[in-house]
């Protein structure tokens, strides 16, 4: 049987305290967009999408699910995610990226998202150096990373550790709502090239706000 070509979702996720007040559209936001990659591994029968879910807070780094295949993916409840403490983000990235390289084959793209409304104030592990070229590597593999936040100076954070592609959104429901559309849309943007044998290192997710995004 002819291996599918994977697209790995890895989505970094703050989980810091000042995140509670949108607690309960991150967790419905994150089990649409559930909904939404599984109707795109549908429209394309050669890829096999898979979400690995974590979320971080100065407690640690939490993994939800692992290169899991979007169909077997459980929900997001309010038991399992819990804002609290500080924001290492630095930690939770390199964390991430190191533990999903652990699982790739082949043939493979992997889609960053990260999803943040405070820039790094408690890493140990990593310095913003070491992401910095952790990233400028992988943008030269398979690997489309975004940078979603609020509340902070996101441009300047992202671009700090080469992240190109920003989303700013407004912190209420209905901009966490536009910002988790948005990783559905890129999902499909990066699906779409591979199927079509366009080279995803092209895309430019920054300026593809549609009508919705502008609202």
């Amino acid at each position: 049987m002819k291996n599918k070509h994977q697209v790995h979702n890895l989505i970094i996720l703050d989980e810091s305290g000042s995140m509670e007040m949108i607690k309960k559209t991150v967790i419905q936001g994150f089990n649409e967009l559930v909904q939404t990659i599984r109707g795109t591994e549908k429209q394309f029968p050669d890829q096999e999408h898979l979400i690995t879910l974590a979320s971080f807070n100065g407690l640690g780094q939490k993994v939800h699910h692992f290169a899991e295949p979007v169909s077997k993916i459980n929900e997001l409840h309010e038991d399992s995610y819990n804002p609290d403490a500080s924001t290492p983000l630095y930690d939770a990235i390199g964390f991430s990226i190191n533990k999903l390289k652990t699982v790739l084959r082949d043939k493979y793209n992997v889609i960053v998202t990260i999803l943040t409304d405070g820039e790094e104030n408690a890493s140990k592990e990593y310095s913003g150096e070491q992401i910095k070229k952790l990233i400028e590597d992988l943008k030269q593999k398979s690997w489309t990373f975004t940078y979603i936040g609020t509340d902070h100076d996101v441009n300047y954070s992202a671009s700090a550790i080469s992240i190109n592609n920003t989303f700013v959104f407004e912190k209420n429901d209905d901009g966490l709502r536009r910002s988790f559309g948005r990783m559905g849309r890129v999902n499909y943007e990066v699906s779409n090239a591979i199927n079509s044998n366009k080279d995803v290192a092209d895309l430019d997710f920054s300026d593809n706000l549609d009508d919705n995004d502008k609202a």
